[in-house]
């Protein structure tokens, strides 16, 4: 007997635009504005789709060289989360949340607020340069 194949997954580009499409108010329109700014500031950029579980139906992500950031809509928040946030220079203050941690960072976005697209595009370049800078050197563990 034949096994079926299963259908492929559509391809992530097409995933996050449906996505967008099914966050049919501002947030989806906030995910399409950060969409167009991270294309125009790394036309190179990958988009994939990840964490897929019965609880939650995906993250877009996009990469170069590495994760550059996540896109994720709650019920009151667009969250960009960086996957090297914390080792990017943010001169913009881009970054609000998730500020304590080691490594990453994000930016919420809120109803009705504006995005700096300028200083926005400027820290997706900066962390495409960081991804292409290699791997961080590895911490030194005190002695005990």
């Amino acid at each position: 007997m034949k096994k079926k194949s299963a259908s492929p997954a559509p391809a992530a580009s097409q995933q996050i635009s449906q996505r967008i499409t099914d966050l049919a108010d501002w947030r989806g329109k906030t995910l399409r504005r950060t969409r167009t700014l991270i294309k125009a500031a790394d036309p190179d950029v990958i988009e994939e789709w990840k964490w897929v579980k019965a609880t939650n139906p995906g993250v877009p992500v996009w990469s170069h060289d590495g994760m550059i950031c996540t896109g994720e809509a709650y019920k009151s928040v667009v969250k960009l989360t960086f996957a090297k946030g914390a080792s990017l220079a943010d001169p913009a203050h881009l970054f609000n949340s998730s500020l304590e941690g080691s490594t990453r960072r994000a930016i919420d976005i809120r109803e009705g607020e504006d995005l700096d697209e300028s200083a926005f595009k400027s820290l997706i370049r900066r962390a495409v340069a960081l991804n292409r800078s290699g791997p961080a050197p590895a911490k030194k563990k005190a002695k005990a």
